[in-house]
Order: C-alpha cells, then sequence, then structure tokens
C-alpha cells in the first residue's frame, strides 16, 4: 500500500539489499580500544521502490542486518518510465548534492558508488547521474532518496492539472 510515496505493507514484496559502506568506528578507553561497525544498506525490488537504512553493531553481519531491517521500515514509491525516469531533479542532503536527468534506453546507469546502488535497486536502468560536494556515502544515498522521493509520474501531473497526458509533454 502505497500512501504519499510512503511504501506501508512490505509483506508482498521481494526486496533485495545491497551494501553502500561499511564504517568500522573506534572509541579508544581506558581499556584500549573498541570496534564497532556502522553499515550503510539499500533494499529495492527493482519495480520502482527503495529504502535505505543504517545499521550499527559490534560484528559487521550483525551490522548489516540492522541496517536492512531499517531499510525495510523506510521504503518509498518511485515513478520509472520506460527503465528510466521522468523528468530531471536535482536535490542536496548535508553537503552532498545530486543530479539525476533521464537517458534513453540503452545508455546504462552512468552513476558512482551511492548513487549507483540505489538507482539499480529502484530498477532504474538508464539513466545520468552526477553527484556534486561531498562524497560522503551517508549525505549520497540521502540526498538521492530526496531527488527520487520528488519525481512525478506523468499521470499524476495531468490528473493534478486537469489536462491529458499527452497536453503535459507539449507544455
Amino acid at each position: 500500500m502505497v500512501i504519499n510515496n510512503k511504501v506501508k505493507s512490505t509483506n508482498d514484496l521481494e526486496l533485495k539489499d545491497r551494501l553502500v559502506a561499511i564504517n568500522r568506528v573506534t572509541k579508544v578507553t581506558k581499556g584500549g580500544r573498541t570496534f564497532s561497525f556502522a553499515a550503510i544498506v539499500v533494499v529495492g525490488n527493482e519495480d520502482g521502490i527503495v529504502g535505505w537504512g543504517l545499521g550499527k553493531a559490534g560484528e559487521v553481519t550483525a551490522a548489516i542486518s540492522k541496517g536492512i531491517e531499517s531499510a525495510k521500515k523506510n521504503l518509498i514509491k518511485v515513478p520509472v518510465f520506460k527503465g528510466t525516469i521522468p523528468h530531471e531533479q536535482e536535490a542536496k542532503f548535508g553537503g552532498a548534492k545530486v543530479f539525476i536527468k533521464p537517458a534513453t534506453h540503452g545508455t546504462g546507469v552512468k552513476a558512482g558508488g551511492a548513487m549507483r546502488a540505489v538507482l539499480e535497486s529502484v530498477g532504474i536502468s538508464d539513466v545520468l547521474a552526477k553527484s556534486k560536494g561531498s562524497s560522503n556515502p551517508h549525505n549520497l544515498v540521502k540526498a538521492t532518496i530526496a531527488a527520487l522521493s520528488e519525481l512525478r509520474d506523468p499521470a499524476m501531473v495531468a490528473q493534478n492539472r486537469g489536462v491529458s497526458v499527452e497536453k503535459v509533454f507539449k507544455g
């Protein structure tokens, strides 16, 4: 069930997870160093639904599983139109700025690192993407998700304006 781009029910979805980054965190105490791990995970069904999560634990596998559970709690629905996005979009989170642009069939996913994981999890197969500013994977994932959540489906735009879908594309 989708309400305002948020997916409420995850029971019938086949979600695939992708590990974006693992960060080893060291805490220095009187007794020595204590290591813990933070994992950023992106989940999606490769058909327009994606979510991200952060898991922190003393072991890598536990951090990844916590990240997956966290990602399943904040899924969003993204309009995918013929393997690409309906229009250009920019977004910013922290110091990371992202720009995504639709591409013709056969272009592939022209994006790096954290953005690639998010875009492939959504099911976008042809897109041009550029990250400007910070390359921090945390902020890049959040900025990419923000850009995807602002995308609007042509049918919804036509319905809101009270015109036909063809008229939306003509201007």
